[in-house]
């Protein structure tokens, strides 16, 4: 039969066409996803700020032990303010070796997949995760300040924890899930008072390494 100058009908398109269009809706999803969440980060960031975090609570077990303190005997023990401002200085060093290592090793994988850090996404991730940590910073002041050593380290689980959290909407969705797990051992911890530097360990060591070998293995 002629068909004259009749359209063409979509049926009679080749397959070909289809294809294209679900691979061009493909390719639209994912400049979606890297356009609205900050996927460079590294799970090596994780394990290394895990490997850190543990190196410093080992040592903090050892002040510990050093000041005439069975840690797990609950021995009492008055602290010296000059053992706390050792504490003090050996968390800022944690700190900031951790926060070094995670943007070295997300530069690192930024450059390697050719994606720009900083943009409009990576500002809001910094803003969701610092100001919960900046208000968990004040409370935990609070408590050093009337003398609630005890609920530091539980407080600093928790608050961690909620950043996550509330950053995770705009990375990877295992950063809620890490957030949750560090704010449930915050939780429990509340209620050991004295095991709080064991949990403190767990949570800032050993689930992140656990966290990043997981998510180097999963988006490599």
């Amino acid at each position: 039969m002629n068909r004259g100058n009749y359209p063409e009908s979509p049926l009679d398109r080749p397959q070909s066409g289809q294809h294209k269009y679900e691979d061009d809706l493909s390719v639209i999803r994912s400049m979606m996803e890297r356009s609205s969440r900050f996927i460079s980060l590294s799970g090596l960031s994780g394990v290394a700020a895990g490997l850190i975090a543990l190196l410093g609570g080992g040592y903090a077990l050892y002040l510990v032990h050093r000041e005439g303190r069975g840690y797990l005997s609950h021995t009492a023990m008055a602290y010296t303010t000059g053992f706390f401002t050792q504490l003090f200085v050996l968390a800022i060093v944690i700190l900031v070796l951790a926060v070094a290592a995670a943007t070295y090793f997300t530069v690192r994988k930024s450059k390697k997949a050719k994606l720009q850090i900083w943009t409009t996404t990576t500002r809001q991730l910094l803003s969701s995760l610092l100001v919960p940590l900046f208000i968990g910073g004040v409370a935990c002041l609070a408590l050093l300040f009337h003398g609630q050593t005890q609920l530091m380290a539980p407080a600093t689980l928790i608050f961690y924890g909620l950043a996550l959290m509330s950053a995770s909407k705009y990375t990877f969705q295992e950063v809620y899930y890490l957030g949750l797990l560090e704010s449930i051992l915050g939780l429990i911890s509340c209620f050991l008072v004295g095991y709080g530097l064991i949990f403190w360990i767990i949570g800032f060591g050993l689930l992140h390494i656990t966290y990043g070998i997981l998510m180097q293995r999963k988006y490599r």
